[in-house]
């Protein structure tokens, strides 16, 4: 028993040591990691989703759209798309909209929406 406790803190120990995944190391072509999406982020678009009569809604679901948005939009550009879920005119309203701030928030929210079905799915 003391062999099989001695070898698993072995173990333990072994795979907490290396290199730091992080760190350029070196090499050119190294690329940054990836921003971390976590399923547990709550605001308004998490609370629109799980609010919202969707069959495939779900905490983890609106928490990783919620984390994306976090990551891709302003507040009030999420207080904004957060009101899409309730009126899906609104969104269809603001895509065709000539107005240029429409069309800024539009180009923004298309690519976070882009992102957040990369991420989430």
């Amino acid at each position: 028993m003391k062999n099989a406790l001695i070898a698993a803190m072995v173990l333990v120990l072994a795979g907490c040591g290396g290199s730091n995944r992080f760190e350029n190391s070196g090499r050119s072509n190294a690329r940054a990691p990836a921003p971390v999406y976590s399923p547990t982020a709550s605001g308004p678009l998490k609370n629109a989703c799980l609010a919202s009569n969707r069959k495939a809604r779900s905490s983890q679901l609106c928490g990783c759209i919620q984390a994306v948005a976090d990551q891709s939009l302003s507040r009030s550009d999420q207080l904004r798309a957060a009101k899409f879920y309730d009126d899906p005119q609104a969104a269809q309203d603001t895509r065709q909209s000539s107005r240029a701030s429409d069309e800024r928030f539009w180009h923004t929210y298309s690519d976070y929406s882009k992102q957040a079905t990369r991420v989430c799915s």
